[in-house]
């Protein structure tokens, strides 16, 4: 690889630099996709699996819709079956304070075109049964949908590589530096690679490359805990989530139950470690229990994490360098990247190519941070 000069170079192998790739490629750009270990092995790879629309940041509304309308092409755009099903979303309130929060959520969601259906207490327990008797209201999305994380990044990129993207697994690297109008990326080994213009989709890692360009922000790296069941009959349709953050889950059409923990805990991203104590696993269990009293008996077969990159606005960096034309970012998705994955790529490769993509994207500009950070409130329940 020494000496090698590519159109794009993009660091991180996640589903943000998979995506990137394959629709850079798709217009016959040269790409070059680094990974320091394997792709789709961190936040794109164990996750929830949740494409959920509903709930979303109001700015990213655009951006969420258009990722949508490409999973929903997903097997004849990558030529595989990633278990992409639409099995909408189930939203619950508690009490009449999670009520309104949720008919807010409502709103804001149906201002964007997206068809929110409201559901009272007695229909929750005719259609849903499985229910607790605890719920005051619900929403559900019938748009919302599911897929599986384990399969879908090295689909993904195997689709890029058939286009002809050079795939570097296990390659770390060692310093970037400007040269001229583009960039040369010295690798562990020693090798060099060339480009004119360079993607920073690094993760947890991006600041290594940010701050090389004189650009920061205050990314924290967490893991979500996530848990899989025995086994059950299929009962469960839709993805369910508590509004206040409690509990996730979905029943796979195997029988498992696969339920996201909360709070997340925080990683350690140079050891590259992850843990789920213990106490997660039984917090997870008394939730699900809560919101579905039927499964209070099941048994937690397997618990595992990831490393996320986390923003305190919960609003991820998309967008160009401010300081160095041909730098672009994508990073700190704050666990809300899978569903958003297709649509970021396709725009960083709009905006590379042809200087600007239609979706708006200026809510996630990098250059928010030079002024004071907004934390949102989101930020501070989500971590232990």
């Amino acid at each position: 690889m020494n000496g090698r000069t590519t159109d794009v170079a993009i660091v991180g192998g996640g589903l943000i630099g998979a995506w990137t790739a394959f629709f850079l490629a798709r217009r016959g750009q040269r790409v070059t996709l680094i990974e320091k270990g394997v792709v789709g092995a961190q936040s794109s790879g164990v996750n929830f699996g949740n494409l959920r629309l509903q709930g979303r940041f109001p700015g990213q509304y655009p951006l969420s819709l258009r990722s949508q309308t490409l999973w929903e092409d997903f097997d004849a755009l990558i030529g595989e079956d990633c278990e992409f099903e639409q099995t909408g979303h189930l939203y619950l309130a508690y009490d009449e304070e999670e009520h309104a929060r949720l008919e807010g959520y409502a709103k804001v969601s149906e201002s964007y075109g997206l068809a929110i259906e409201r559901v009272g207490p007695a229909d929750l327990r005719r259609r849903w049964p499985w229910l607790g008797e605890r719920a005051v209201a619900a929403t559900f999305s019938a748009r919302d949908a599911t897929a599986n994380p384990r399969l879908v990044t090295p689909a993904v990129a195997r689709a890029a590589a058939r286009l002809g993207v050079d795939i570097r697994e296990n390659t770390r690297v060692a310093a970037v530096d400007r040269s001229g109008d583009g960039f040369t990326l010295t690798l562990a080994d020693g090798a060099t690679l060339s480009c004119g213009t360079l993607v920073n989709s690094a993760g947890a890692w991006a600041l290594e490359i940010a701050e090389r360009f004189g650009e920061t922000a205050p990314v924290f790296p967490a893991g979500p805990p996530q848990f899989v069941t025995e086994p059950f009959p299929y009962l469960i349709g839709p993805s369910v989530q508590a509004i206040d953050g409690s509990v996730i889950f979905r029943q796979i059409p195997r029988g498992n139950i696969i339920l996201a923990g909360y709070p997340r805990t925080a990683a350690d991203a140079q050891a590259n470690r992850a843990p789920v104590p213990p106490l997660k696993t039984l917090a997870a269990m008394k939730a699900l229990a809560r919101v579905a009293p039927m499964l209070a008996q099941c048994h937690v077969i397997r618990v595992w994490s990831g490393i996320e990159a986390y923003l305190p606005d919960m609003i991820p960096v998309i967008g160009p360098s401010e300081t160095t034309p041909g730098l672009f970012h994508a990073f700190g998705f704050c666990g809300h990247g899978f569903q958003i994955g297709p649509g970021v790529g396709l725009c960083l490769s709009e905006m590379i190519l042809d200087g600007a993509t239609p979706t708006p994207l200026e809510p996630f500009a990098i250059g928010r941070f030079r002024s004071a950070t907004t934390v949102s409130e989101k930020f501070r329940k989500e971590f232990d």
